[in-house]
């Protein structure tokens, strides 16, 4: 049972103020004496005689401390009694009133609910007579006032219980109610005791039109049936209703509930198989937001296209972001998002060249059940639908195929479309922002890129620097992603070599960010001191290294200074083996030379002692 706190206390025989008044009624019949009733808070409840016209009013002023007989009784606990009022010590404060009203005598027994006092029962002799009925019976006459406040504090819990049990139902209403999914409750034998509103709107019709109907009227042979049969529920379960108006294809979940060891019943949960892909696509990409906080870098390119896409955020202009593979122009169209007025809302993205040319339109646009061989019976909702509100990335936008971006202009400009398959027009409010990696002008003068669709997109181009621009920002990047796969991986390396740095600072990274990234990644799995060196950097870097060697001006011979390539490059492939002799024969299966002929090669190149 929920706990009460002092104010309900205080309200509990005033729930019940027709019994309180009925008891003390029937006291006052069966005794000839007056009747005054009270709670916790000496507000008078119930009375006969003059007390009835006292009702709502405070007894003792509503004092609860002093030595006033109600304000006793209500910290002892204990029933009093006072036989003279006049005489009576403890009745001194309040001599005048019992003057002026005429009390000559007194009973006065506490009313308990548990160990809580919820009231008094006060008997009263008004007249001589009257006082010795309480005084002639007094023994018997305590014993039965106790038993009548016992039937006051059994009635005020039986009404607490029915208040508790009435609220616990509008609790579970207000719950049902503000659900998102729809809500039945079925009975043994299949029909529906209650639904919410939302299952109401779900089927198109009304509360009132479903309660009491079987539910294999919305639903032929519903697995739920089974669950009595079974007594196991199940989750998440693909079925489709029947509506006043159309169809419902849902994802259900059924619960059986129980009283005792039987099944009692069987509780659905339903919702639009649409709405909850929906709601699961934008957790999951809601789960990585990106900031502009989040792009690295402080070199001046970077920094201008941060402040250019920081400007158009605040804004809903279509954007066009250019840049090399690996760039960063994903971070960048979510940080335009969730620094913008769209950021409550989804943000979903769309590889137009990773999505086969026959799949492509479906995705976008979504179909309609049996649109095409092989679509799902149900249809599917597309991604300009799932951005409705907010943002639509459209990755590689070069790619997307000729007749798509009509389409795509159409949408760019009317803010509708129809699903494959079908002839209904949908309104969406998204933004669009658009990246590629390829030349779209150039495109446009080839005669595959849409000239119209090129301007639409481009209302705000944003160019995306590579690497290899902003040399400054790599040892940035390189410490960065260190700290995040250390953290990842359970590492504890603290940097990198002096010729890691430079060949990285060096290297082209025709990758970009990505391939740094990933580079970072593999020397962090693969190191085993607490510095990366040059045998933790993937074999590709390792090798653009050695295409990089020169040979410095030299006046000396052409084979000395053969002789000088050939040194140089023998000793960076020691540098990834160790000296000993497997290290050696190492080096001479990767150059191609047998250990004799290295052997050879190390002594006419005086490369031994420079090992050792």
């Amino acid at each position: 049972m929920v706990p009460r706190n002092k104010e309900q206390d205080m309200s509990l025989l005033q729930d019940i103020s027709i019994s309180v008044q009925q008891v003390a009624e029937a006291i006052s019949i069966a005794v000839g004496v007056e009747v005054e009733i009270v709670d916790s808070s000496l507000t008078i409840i119930g009375g006969t005689g003059l007390y009835s016209d006292m009702i709502g009013q405070k007894e003792e002023a509503g004092k609860l401390d002093g030595n006033f007989l109600y304000a006793r009784v209500l910290r002892n606990g204990v029933t009093q009694y006072v036989e003279d009022t006049r005489s009576d010590r403890f009745y001194d404060e309040q001599k005048d009133r019992a003057k002026t009203v005429g009390e000559l005598a007194e009973i006065c027994t506490p009313i308990k609910r548990n160990d809580e006092i919820i009231g008094i029962i006060g008997l009263v002799a008004f007249n001589e007579e009257q006082r010795g009925i309480l005084l002639d019976k007094d023994r018997s006459m305590v014993t039965f006032v106790e038993k009548m406040a016992d039937l006051l504090a059994a009635k005020a819990a039986q009404q607490e219980d029915l208040q508790m049990t009435e609220l616990s139902r509008k609790e579970m209403i207000t719950v049902l109610e503000t659900a998102h999914e729809g809500i039945f409750a079925i009975d043994k034998g299949g029909y529906i005791r209650h639904c919410n509103s939302t299952a109401a709107e779900l089927l198109k019709t009304t509360k009132n039109d479903i309660i009491g109907e079987h539910i294999n009227k919305y639903m032929l042979s519903s697995p739920a049936l089974d669950v009595f049969k079974t007594g196991k529920g199940y989750t998440e379960n693909e079925e489709l209703y029947r509506g006043e108006r159309g169809g419902l294809h849902a994802i259900v979940t059924a619960k059986p509930y129980f009283s005792g060891n039987e099944i009692e019943g069987v509780v659905l949960s339903f919702r639009d198989i649409e709405e909850a892909e929906k709601l699961a696509y934008h957790i999951n990409i809601r789960k990585v937001k990106n900031t502009f906080d989040d792009i690295i870098g402080n070199s001046g390119s970077i920094t201008r296209a941060k402040n250019q896409a920081l400007i158009t955020a605040r804004g809903d202009s279509t954007v066009l972001i250019t840049g090399e593979s690996g760039t960063g122009k994903e971070m960048f169209a979510k940080a335009i998002h969730y620094s913008g007025p769209r950021a409550g809302q989804p943000f979903v993205t769309v590889n137009c060249g990773a999505i086969p040319e026959n799949l492509l339109e479906s995705e976008l646009f979504g179909y309609e059940k049996g649109a095409f061989t092989g679509a799902s019976e149900k249809g599917k909702m597309g991604k300009f639908e799932m951005a409705d509100g907010g943002t639509i990335f459209l990755d590689e936008i070069g790619d997307m195929p000729a007749h798509l971006q009509v389409k795509i202009l159409h949408v760019l400009q009317n803010m509708r479309f129809e699903r494959v398959g079908g002839n209904k027009s949908i309104m969406v409010n998204v933004r669009v922002i658009a990246a590629t990696n390829r030349n779209l002008e150039e495109m446009i003068k080839e005669g595959t890129f849409r000239e119209d669709l090129f301007y639409r997109l481009s209302v705000i181009p944003i160019d995306i620097p590579p690497l290899r621009e902003r040399r400054e920002d790599i040892e940035l990047f390189m410490d960065h992603f260190l700290k995040k796969y250390n953290k990842y991986m359970n590492r504890k390396l603290r940097g990198f070599t002096d010729d890691v740095r430079d060949l990285y600072m060096s290297y082209d990274w025709p990758g970009n960010v990505r391939e740094l990234e990933n580079a970072i990644e593999y020397s962090t799995n693969m190191a085993f001191g607490e510095i990366v060196g040059m045998d933790d950097v993937p074999m590709r870097l390792q090798r653009s290294e050695e295409n990089i060697i020169s040979v410095s001006d030299s006046d000396l011979p052409l084979a000395d200074q053969i002789k000088e390539y050939e040194r140089e490059i023998i000793l960076k492939k020691f540098r990834k083996y160790s000296v000993g002799g497997d290290g050696k024969e190492a080096v001479a299966k990767e150059l191609g030379l047998s250990r004799a002929t290295l052997y050879r090669k190390l002594a006419e190149l005086d490369i031994n002692k420079r090992l050792l």
